[in-house]
């Protein structure tokens, strides 16, 4: 079976908003990637809705239908009463005009096909006796049941969808056409390959719009409403029992759309207390004017009702008669398969998230699952990790924070942009004598420190490192570096206590000093002496030269 809803991987950014959105949570994440899981996925095209980044893609088959129209003479378009609303103004004379532009050799209403099943409906009302009859239009509730809610198979009118249901009756009128099926729907296209031969090609209304633009064709606004077209209801909420005459004996007529509020019908029916009624059920809220194409991009509930309502008349389409046995439609149980943990195991992975006991089990489901027990089922399953567990990791990251911050030989505040502290640590405590943290947090820095560098820092972005302060009021030397975040808006401040470096410092240059102020003491003393002994020297050395001389003149004398 091929896959209609995809991924693109590089776009996936691991929100979850997938899997918090998925009914059945069939999506699977690995490698830090989500992955549709098409055995279990129902089609309902809620991850394409609620993805932010557009990673979730509808496999269109436009290449497939232009090929057709290459090669066969007559391709018809079943056209999905929910156009009305996509094409505001727009009516069906209008589009089989632009669509046959294209290439089609013609465009009729889907609705045609809806008031042949709605005419089976009441029919086996009448005349089968059942107990519980569900619709069967829409195929995203008929996965639902064939995957999830196997013992409601039973109660699943055996009956085509109107798409079947026309395109069979095109075919009948036409034996060589194609026919291609144009809607808001995503499992359109899995029911055109489950029950092959009716429904050659399936198209979105995005698929119709972009190649209307690449033709460059604009649809005429002409909705002309016609008497004979009630069947154009069935695309919104309530719209098959507003066709249906209701008269059948004994029975209650029920509509249900949103996939949440079906899974609880559905619910109530397995457990026993749903007994004699009709109940239509669609899988988007308000029908299928609220699909997934739609819904994505150009979601409007109130304004489509009402294009809806007015385009419709109060009469049935002119439609032959069908043998009931050529509209028979069998479903099949679709099996998934996937183990269930025993409790030891389940406990094992609980402990891996950090689940403990009971009370740490917040079930907050921002991983997806409704609960810690259901994600850890799904870790088991190969279908989710425990780093999905968001509370988890904020306590991992904030442990791991904390020890970082707890055993750093350095002070560290943390500051809000108003100057305000928003985190204090032991070491910065003690370094300005500060009891406990909470005397300070919330408080101006200025309670503490000169706020002076970190209204620099916030006004001129540029961070300061190594930056040598006197803390006066503690009597001490701190070497502070502080740096603004831009991402957090927060300014960190990092303290290193070098007061005993100072002192010791100073220490040395007061004995340096010292040693100098005694070593010129001791140059002056010396140079004292020196120039005493020097004067001694030279007084007696004048006094020999004068005895000498006279001793010289004595003897020259005689």
């Amino acid at each position: 079976m091929r896959e209609h809803l995809t991924l693109k991987k590089s776009n996936c950014k691991n929100c979850y908003k997938c899997i918090r959105h998925c009914p059945v949570k069939a999506i699977r994440f690995s490698g830090d990637q989500a992955h549709i899981i098409s055995s279990e996925c129902i089609l309902c095209g809620q991850c394409f809705v609620v993805c932010p980044q557009n990673a979730k893609q509808v496999n269109s088959q436009l290449e497939k239908v232009k090929v057709l129209l290459q090669s066969e003479p007559k391709v018809i378009v079943s056209l999905a009463p929910s156009f009305v609303a996509s094409y505001d103004g727009v009516g069906i004379n209008s589009m089989r005009e632009s669509i046959k532009k294209l290439g089609f050799f013609d465009v009729e209403e889907t609705a045609i096909g809806a008031t042949i099943v709605k005419k089976e409906y009441e029919r086996i009302l009448r005349e089968d006796n059942r107990d519980i009859v569900i619709s069967s239009c829409c195929h995203t509730i008929n996965l639902l049941i064939q995957k999830y809610f196997p013992l409601e198979m039973q109660y699943l009118a055996d009956v085509m969808s109107p798409m079947q249901a026309h395109c069979l009756d095109i075919k009948r009128r036409y034996p060589d056409a194609k026919t291609v099926f144009i809607g808001p729907c995503v499992s359109k296209m899995d029911e055109s390959d489950r029950y092959p031969g009716i429904v050659d090609a399936v198209l979105t209304f995005d698929d119709l719009s972009e190649w209307f633009r690449e033709k460059g064709i604009v649809p005429e606004q002409s909705a002309i409403a016609i008497e004979e077209s009630r069947a154009r209801l069935f695309p919104t909420a309530g719209g098959i029992l507003a066709t249906m005459e209701k008269d059948a004996e004994g029975y209650s007529y029920i509509s249900v759309d949103g996939i949440e509020n079906c899974i609880e019908a559905l619910s109530d029916i397995e457990s026993g207390s749903v007994h004699k009624c009709f109940i239509e059920m669609s899988a988007c809220t308000g029908s299928c004017i609220g699909g997934p194409i739609r819904e994505k991009y150009s979601r409007a509930p109130m304004k489509d009702r009402l294009l809806i309502d007015r385009y419709a008349g109060k009469k049935d389409f002119v439609t032959e008669d069908v043998d009931p046995i050529h509209l028979k439609k069998g479903f099949d149980l679709i099996p998934r398969s996937f183990q269930v943990p025993t409790e030891h195991e389940l406990l094992m992975i609980l402990r891996r998230m950090g689940k403990f006991k009971p009370s740490d089990e917040l079930n907050c489901g921002t991983c997806g699952y409704n609960t810690c027990r259901e994600k850890a089922i799904a870790i088991y399953q190969g279908k989710a990790e425990p780093s999905m567990c968001l509370p988890f990791l904020k306590d991992k990251a904030e442990s791991f924070s904390d020890t970082i911050v707890k055993n750093t030989p350095n002070g560290l505040i943390v500051l809000n942009e108003e100057l305000e502290v928003q985190q204090i640590n032991d070491v910065a405590r003690g370094i300005m004598n500060i009891r406990s943290a909470s005397d300070i947090l919330g408080d101006q820095v200025i309670r503490i420190l000169d706020p002076g560098v970190f209204m620099q820092v916030l006004t001129t972005k540029r961070n300061v490192s190594a930056q040598k302060v006197y803390l006066a009021e503690y009597k001490r030397y701190v070497e502070q570096s502080v740096v603004y975040d831009r991402d957090s808006h927060l300014l960190v401040c990092i303290m290193r206590d070098i007061t005993d470096e100072e002192n010791e410092r100073e220490r040395k240059e007061h004995l340096n000093s010292q040693t100098v102020e005694i070593a010129d003491r001791v140059v002056e003393r010396q140079m004292r002496i020196v120039q005493e002994i020097a004067s001694l020297l030279g007084e007696t050395a004048a006094e020999t030269k004068i005895a000498l001389t006279k001793l010289k003149e004595s003897i020259s004398d005689e």
